[in-house]
């Protein structure tokens, strides 16, 4: 795992000492993700510069380090990840005839031999890995970017002026002299929609992610001529290539079989290192399936990693604890005091350069340093919900729709008002104050923060497209909150998949693995990560397991009431039943808390409306209600949070308040 950066100018001038020191500083802004080197190439003349950092993991010799040249000298790369299948691959060449003598063991090397012998587009459907790179062939005077196929390593590009800039992060972008991009409004109304800016856009104009899955070959260094990236692999093809199979019920137990051990080589492979490696452990079915294949397949012990929060609704390492005594792994667990976990609040801006709101970056980006202090690569269970339908969306939504669905949608618009008009009263009604009347009823006190949205929800919905967005959504609309605001087509993100005949759960789990999983979760996981210079991998999104996972039958997948029965089935068999059965509580913080303790001030201080009305992106006078509303007992943390993230990436320095488009 590494980090890469460059760029290709069209503007003359700019001779080897200049590109230096230019490369210097991109790939110094990005350091963290490669602190065991860095390496330069420039072609002064192509006006083209690649640079890296590594993070020694695969041949930690100099016959390993970036940008390497191929055998022949045509090509250079850089690149971001591990490729797991390289000796394979190495074999496939030999048995060829197309080897070169090899220099070292690296998969860095074992690339550039496939693109020779087969070009890129052949060698990126051959290989097996997380990555993201950029390939210069110094014959035709082109640029290859490519990135792997679920989005496990970022790769951001675009122009700054007439110079195409790419990077790992968007920090190595600015680095470049004299970037001044403005910020998009339209990211800014996706961002304020989900919580990250969903992929290909990005926070500033005339950037962008490039897909995963896909590949793009520049000709020139100019933006009016930019084609469009060209798709290698897509988790569409694989489940139109799986219909057939899923059609046909599956015995649990053969299934289970089948893909224990295909699991169990996955694990396998990734477990190829020469650095030392865990695993995250969080006493759930995906990590704790992972660690156990783990512990299958060592020759010496595992170690295992989880954290914890002195809250007991947040804190899970009791679970991982047991799960790791049971497995016999060697286990390290971090219980974090609130006050350690609010000091990283104002870090967060700089370790995620593009706004971002997913609290749980905060134990993420915790659990990460730990476990760099006792190795370098750690696996993950990342994945495992929305591949085999883990999340509880996938069964509330096509519940909720088959009930309001009957109520017509006037109804339900009166009832949403009415619970607007009553809230303030309910809230007054269960504080402690007044004996909390929700307490002596029975019922949870959470359950108007439940009530809220599930009522705007119900009283939107149209469809069970309206269910499912509004529940994963966190402003459904933009409009009530953003000063410019862009419409986002849910209703087309649904039917853009209609001719693959989905049930609603297998839609509803394809539109997360697009979306949520690599802009998301692998952001989240990639950034906290390598923050701390640590690797990452994650075998649930071996292009084998997933597609896999695309020809098995729903019921596999979901049954009844329980997700991941496949998953489970097959870790009944490592791991007691007791051990793991629990309803899914997901790796939280107390945000809710915290903005009215903690982090209260800080917070204040970020909404200020004299500094929002100067940046223009929000309505100050909105932003003031909900922070307001939060305050008086109406639980709002998601929706702040999102809000807080954007500020504090704006006051940091990423762009100036006028930047904004």
């Amino acid at each position: 795992m590494c980090g890469i950066a460059g760029f290709w100018t069209s503007v003359a001038g700019k001779g080897v000492d200049a590109s230096r020191t230019i490369l210097h500083a991109m790939t110094g802004a990005i350091a963290h993700r490669g602190p065991d080197g860095d390496g330069f190439w420039i072609d002064a003349e192509g006006g083209a510069a690649l640079g890296h950092r590594r993070l020694s993991i695969i041949d930690l010799s100099a016959a390993g380090a970036q940008p390497m040249q191929s055998a022949s000298g045509r090509y250079i790369l850089v690149y971001n990840g591990e490729i797991y299948n390289h000796l394979d691959l190495r074999r496939y060449l030999e048995a060829r005839g197309a080897a070169p003598q090899w220099r070292g063991h690296s998969d860095t090397e074992t690339l550039l031999a496939m693109v020779e012998a087969f070009g890129l587009e052949e060698t990126l459907k051959q290989t097996i890995g997380m990555f993201a790179l950029a390939m210069w062939d110094r014959r035709e005077r082109t640029l290859d970017l490519a990135r792997d196929r679920m989005g496990e390593k970022p790769l951001y590009y675009g122009w700054s002026g007439q110079t195409l800039l790419f990077g790992s992060e968007l920090k190595a972008l600015r680095a470049y002299p004299g970037f001044a991009n403005r910020i998009d409004s339209n990211a800014v109304s996706a961002y304020l929609g989900f919580a990250y800016v969903p992929a290909p856009q990005c926070i500033y104009s005339g950037l962008f992610k490039l897909p995963p899955g896909t590949w793009l070959r520049l000709a020139s260094a100019t933006p009016q001529l930019c084609p469009k990236p060209q798709t290698y692999w897509s988790m569409q093809g694989a489940l139109a290539a799986g219909a057939a199979a899923r059609t046909v019920a599956r015995d649990e137990n053969e299934a289970a079989d089948e893909l224990e051990r295909l699991l169990t080589s996955v694990v396998a492979s990734q477990m190829l290192s020469d650095v030392p490696l865990g695993s995250f452990l969080s006493g759930g079915v995906d990590s704790s399936l992972i660690t156990a294949l783990m512990r299958k397949t060592a020759s010496s012990a595992v170690r295992t990693f989880s954290i914890g929060f002195d809250d007991g609704r947040y804190n899970e390492a009791p679970y991982a604890k047991a799960v790791a005594e049971h497995l016999g792994t060697e286990h390290t667990e971090l219980i974090v005091k609130e006050r350690e976990a609010l000091q990283l609040a104002p870090e967060l801006s700089g370790i995620y350069d593009e706004p971002f709101a997913d609290s749980s970056q905060i134990p993420t980006i915790l659990l990460s340093r730990m476990t760099r202090a006792h190795v370098t690569v750690a696996l993950s269970g990342d994945g495992g919900d929305e591949i085999f339908g883990g999340y509880n969306r996938y069964l509330f939504a096509p519940r909720l729709w088959s009930r309001i669905g009957r109520i017509p949608r006037p109804l339900r618009r009166g009832a949403g008002a009415l619970f607007n008009l009553l809230e303030p009263a309910l809230r007054c009604a269960v504080s402690p104050t007044n004996g909390n009347i929700l307490a002596r009823l029975g019922l949870p006190g959470s359950v108007l923060d439940r009530l809220g949205p599930l009522s705007q929800v119900a009283s939107r919905a149209g469809a069970i497209a309206d269910v499912y967005f509004g529940l994963a959504n966190v402003f459904p609309d933009a409009g009530a909150i953003a000063r410019t605001p862009a419409p986002i087509d849910n209703a087309a993100a649904w039917r853009a998949f209609d001719g693959l005949d989905l049930s609603n759960p297998e839609r509803m789990m394809l539109i997360d693995a697009l979306t949520y999983l690599p802009d998301d979760i692998m952001v989240k996981v990639d950034r906290a990560a390598m923050s701390a210079s640590l690797e990452s991998r994650a075998p649930y999104l071996d292009p084998r397991v997933v597609e896999f996972a695309c020809a098995l039958p729903l019921a596999n997948k979901i049954s009844g009431s329980t997700g991941k029965t496949i998953l489970r089935r097959a870790l009944d068999r490592h791991v007691p039943k007791s051990l793991i059965d629990r309803p899914k509580q997901g790796f939280g913080v107390p945000i809710d808390a915290w903005l009215r303790g903690g982090l209260k001030d800080w917070a204040s201080d970020l909404l200020a409306p004299r500094d929002i009305a100067v940046q223009g992106l929000l309505q100050p006078a909105a932003v003031t209600r909900l922070w307001q509303a939060h305050q008086s007992g109406r639980n709002c943390g998601a929706q702040l949070w999102t809000i807080l993230m954007l500020q504090s990436w704006l006051r940091a320095g990423q762009a100036s308040p006028a930047a904004a488009i």
